[in-house]
């Protein structure tokens, strides 16, 4: 397979060499090009969600709303900025900084096209690479961590500090997974730089089955499926989307690390979640859907792979990875924080090293025994695909056990399969509900005493005996009237 079947695929040697005035071009335009996405990201998953939900959505601002997120983004812009007391103010100013500037480099090293020639110059359509491209964007993804658990730990306040751990952790987590499910990609492209690992998806992937010789994908998502899937799944939990937007878990946590942020702060971090996404969703159109080549039938055009026309094809696949981020928040409900961590360390980072086991194996066996592609589907992979299913079926049943005892039981006409429910209500009493409805001896839903009396504050009562009242129901409770007492009767405040 020859990797520079193009003559406008850039190399490793094509980078470092330009002037500056096309760098200046490409730092301007990718910076650029992840604002303006950004806003497209925005009103895209407003109009898909309603879609979704059968709803109108963003229609007032602009033709149709599309300007929506422009709105959003100068309301941020125009509000009070607003800081805690007790904020440690150069790390609360500085978190934002680090969440975002890391998500704007990781840009750099990603392949938008061939090279092209900008004012007569000849370059590629990407700002710099290196030999270990895919690495360096790793590393700026975790450097964003700091961001966020510095902008929780800087506002002062004990849930900020929660959710920024939370997040942390989840992150962490996710990475290690994400991490894994690309080696199996780094094996078969024999490179860790992002445009030779478009090079390699360049030609079709030829197959000698049993004799029959045919051009199969090259695309590593057809190739790799498994770490496909698990990168796929990773991406979600590391960049906090739904349903792993547990970080902020507003049910629990508030607003989770920027609950004290406000005005443009806030923005930052919002701008950085949204960077993110379109920074994997690129990253996952570069390792496993062929970059910024064009997808079969259009790949039959001679043209279609050079020019300006591969950015088209690049920003669709990265348009067509956001609406699976937004078709799974319209979908799926939040998970449990235990439940999810216990999926990526006990599921995801599991099958990840298996499955580079299996990888590796059979690339080590298709060289050393010099077997076709069919030979060594045959007599290593299907034998690995029946271990591998077998040992998850009786993890399974395992796990499962339980369930199916209990649900073994019912069906056998088990009045009771389960363990009757501890009895956590009140003892049933006399009826309640003076309009006639059931009370909870007769099968009603328990309710409260309607005649319930709320005791006044502390507060309160020191007031009434200071003034001399030797009443304390007769204040008024939950005005939310200051009274005028001073710090010092005031033991609270």
């Amino acid at each position: 397979m020859n990797l520079w079947a193009s003559p406008d695929q850039p190399t490793l040697e094509d980078f470092g060499n330009d002037v500056w005035w096309i760098v200046l071009i490409k730092v301007v335009g990718i910076f650029g090009v992840l604002v303006l996405m950004t806003l497209f990201a925005i009103v895209f998953e407003r109009k898909v969600v309603a879609r979704m939900q059968q709803r109108i959505g963003p229609n007032r601002v602009g033709p149709r709303g599309y300007l929506q997120s422009l709105a959003d983004g100068l309301k941020l812009a125009f509000k009070e900025d607003i800081m805690p007391a007790l904020a440690d103010k150069p790390v609360y100013f500085l978190a934002p900084v680090l969440a975002t500037v890391p998500a704007f480099l990781a840009f750099s090293v990603i392949p938008l096209g061939p090279t092209v020639s900008i004012f007569g110059e000849r370059t590629p359509l990407q700002l710099t690479d290196a030999p270990i491209g895919v690495l360096i964007i790793l590393a700026c993804s975790a450097m964003g961590i700091y961001g966020i658990v510095l902008g929780g730990w800087a506002s002062g306040s004990t849930y900020p500090l929660l959710g920024s751990l939370r997040s942390a952790a989840q992150m962490v987590s996710y990475e290690i997974a994400m991490g894994l499910s690309i080696v199996a990609v780094f094996l078969y492209a024999g490179s860790m730089s992002t445009s030779e690992i478009v090079a390699a998806q360049a030609d079709g992937n030829r197959l000698d089955f049993f004799g029959f010789q045919f051009t199969g994908p090259s695309w590593f998502a057809v190739l790799l499926p498994v770490s496909f899937v698990i990168y796929v799944i990773a991406v979600v939990g590391e960049t906090n989307r739904a349903p792993f937007d547990l970080p902020e878990a507003e049910s629990e946590l508030v607003g989770g690390f920027h609950t004290e942020y406000s005005s443009l702060k806030f923005a930052l971090f919002f701008l950085a979640e949204y960077i993110n996404m379109v920074t994997v969703s690129a990253l996952a159109a570069t390792l496993f859907l062929g970059g910024w080549r064009a997808p079969w039938p259009i790949s039959i055009w001679d043209g279609a792979n050079t020019g300006w026309w591969p950015l088209l094809w690049f920003f669709l696949k990265v348009v067509a990875a956001l609406f699976v981020f937004i078709w799974l928040r319209g979908t799926l409900p939040r998970l449990r924080y235990d439940q999810f961590m216990r999926f990526g360390w006990k599921v995801l980072v599991p099958t990840a090293l298996v499955w580079i086991l299996v990888v590796a194996t059979m690339r080590t066996v298709s060289r050393e025994a010099d077997l076709s592609t069919g030979q060594v589907a045959l007599f290593v992979g299907v034998p690995v695909a029946v271990l591998v299913l077998a040992g998850l079926l009786l993890a399974s049943r395992s796990a499962n056990r339980d369930t199916r005892v209990m649900a073994e039981q019912a069906s056998a006409g088990a009045v009771h399969a389960t363990d009757p429910e501890p009895e956590v209500l009140p003892p049933a009493g006399a009826r309640r509900r003076p309009a006639g409805g059931p009370s909870r001896a007769e099968g009603g839903f328990p309710v409260p005493p309607m005649d319930l009396k709320v005791p006044p504050s502390p507060r309160i009562r020191r007031e009434s005996s200071a003034a001399g009242t030797t009443d304390p129901g007769s204040a008024v409770v939950g005005t939310g009237r200051r009274g005028t007492a001073t710090i010092e009767e005031d033991g609270d405040v």
